[in-house]
This record gives structure tokens, sequence and C-alpha cells, in this order.
């Protein structure tokens, strides 16, 4: 018999990740902003402590937003939080869509211009 060996990119234990779902939520976002002509690159960090998504006006910058999963506090002020490019939160709470709901708003103005 053969031996196993685990996939060198594979997740790690105690790794925070996005689940399909919320993933797919983002990406919807992120499609959209980049269509309106206000995005142009993004990043994922994959780390014990946070999943972050962050959005990139230009890829030489800091992300306009980042949006990070935290299951630490899920108990606590939310697992989810939206934070602006100074670092300042904008918005937290349990589930994702109130959270992205500020970037929504955003878009339905920069399409309305």
């Amino acid at each position: 018999m053969g031996t196993i060996a685990q996939f060198p990119g594979g997740r790690q234990p105690g790794q925070v990740g996005f689940e399909r779902p919320e993933l797919m939520r983002i990406l919807d976002l992120y499609g959209r902003m980049v269509a309106a002509g206000h995005w142009k690159d993004y990043a994922i960090d994959l780390g014990r402590e946070a999943a972050i998504f962050a959005a990139f006006r230009r890829a030489a910058e800091r992300p306009e937003y980042r949006i990070e999963k935290r299951p630490a506090l899920r108990n606590r002020q939310g697992m989810w939080a939206l934070i602006n490019e100074a670092g300042m939160v904008l918005k937290r709470g349990h589930e994702l869509g109130p959270v992205l709901a500020p970037v929504e708003r955003r878009l339905m103005k920069l399409v309305a211009d």
C-alpha cells in the first residue's frame, strides 16, 4: 500500500476560512464593483485568527475595504467586520449581509451617477 501525504497547499488545522456561500457573496459584490470601475484588485488572507478579503482601487495601495471574519468574536459583537482604508471599523455584525450593506449602498450611488 502507498503512503498518504498531505497536500502542501491545503488548509492548515486551526486556519480560518470562508465558506462557499460567504465567498460567493463577497465575490459577487467585488464583481459588481469592478464592473462599475471602482475596484481593480483583491487579496485574500487566511490566518489562524481571521480570514480577510481586501479590495483595492489600485494594486499598489492599501485596501479600500477589508471584510474580516473572526470566529473568536462570534459570541460578542459578531464575527464579521467591514474596515475602511484608515483601519476604522465601519460595520460589525453576526451576519455577512448587513455588514456588506454600506458598500452595496455605495455601489447604487456609483451606478446612479
